[in-house]
């Protein structure tokens, strides 16, 4: 079924009227749909056997409520453009919240530096994969260099972690790293967290220039309904984020938003949160 634009109570009455097994959505859209109001009563979601999550990773506070409220697992996965077809993906029954999962049967997937070579479990790196799927740039052989490297791995640019128990663990794009006064804080990391407070519906975390760090992380903050924006709220929630990261990931500036820009497939638009703090048009908390 394919239901249009998405709209969030028009998706949860889709999934009723036509008895939907399977749903694929964007991590976006289960926020959306678990906002819409008195959800477990209004709306019969008893047809569907799992959710699957695509185009951002799905953070273990929105799997958490997902499968509190409706009952049904949500499948995390990474895939790319180049090779055709998800590569890593959680498994029902084996699902690790915040984790992406285990490599796809018929791929082989790693950690790795920027030189090719493995990393030690735990350790953050670029994630590669080969398998039976891909294809090559038309024309542009720059681009095959790019994306395909150390001997046919293929490269997305992804930073993750493999864990001992063979789960990857998404942290960041490698442009989405933020290294302030010597230290690297991957963005989402720290969008995890905040996202676990009680007042924060979504959040996005970037590099913001400074002075004196060269660059602080700066969190772009919307709030759930009922909750406004405050100083005494700001410090609440870097305390939140020291309390449950290292204290040097906190967000040294948050900026309370309406909503965050995305692309048309539900990807929030870091970059040009980004450009906007090199232009000088943030706002310090």
């Amino acid at each position: 079924v394919l239901s249009g634009p998405f709209e969030p109570e028009g998706m949860l009455e889709t999934i009723q009227r036509y008895r939907v097994t399977v749903v694929f959505c964007a991590p976006t859209s289960y926020r959306l749909m678990l906002r819409v109001p008195e959800l477990e009563t209004r709306f019969d979601v008893g047809s569907l056997r799992l959710g699957v999550s695509a185009a951002e990773p799905l953070p273990a506070a929105t799997y958490t409520e997902w499968v509190g409220r409706t009952g049904k697992e949500c499948l995390d996965g990474i895939g790319s453009t180049e090779m055709f077809h998800i590569f890593v993906s959680s498994l029902p029954g084996a699902v690790r919240p915040g984790a992406t999962g285990v490599p796809v049967p018929g791929y082989d997937c790693r950690v790795v530096d920027e030189d090719g070579r493995e990393v030690p479990r735990g350790t953050p790196g670029l994630i590669a994969a080969k398998g039976p799927t891909g294809c090559k740039y038309w024309r542009k052989p720059e681009r095959q260099a790019e994306y395909v490297r150390f001997g046919g791995w293929n490269v997305t640019g992804d930073v993750y972690v493999h864990d001992d128990d063979g789960y990857f663990t998404y942290q960041c794009r490698s442009d989405d790293m933020i290294v302030t006064g010597g230290y690297k804080i991957p963005g989402p990391e720290v969008e995890h967290v905040l996202d676990e407070h009680p007042a924060v519906a979504e959040s996005a975390v970037v590099a913001a220039p400074d002075a004196t760090r060269g660059f602080v992380p700066k969190a772009f903050v919307v709030l759930k309904p009922g909750h406004r924006g405050s100083e005494s709220l700001v410090r609440e929630l870097q305390e939140h984020v020291k309390r449950e990261l290292a204290p040097y990931k906190y967000p040294r500036r948050v900026e309370f938003v309406a909503e965050l820009p995305r692309t048309e497939t539900g990807k929030i638009r870091r970059g040009e949160l980004r450009q906007r703090e090199a232009a000088g048009a943030g706002h310090l908390a």
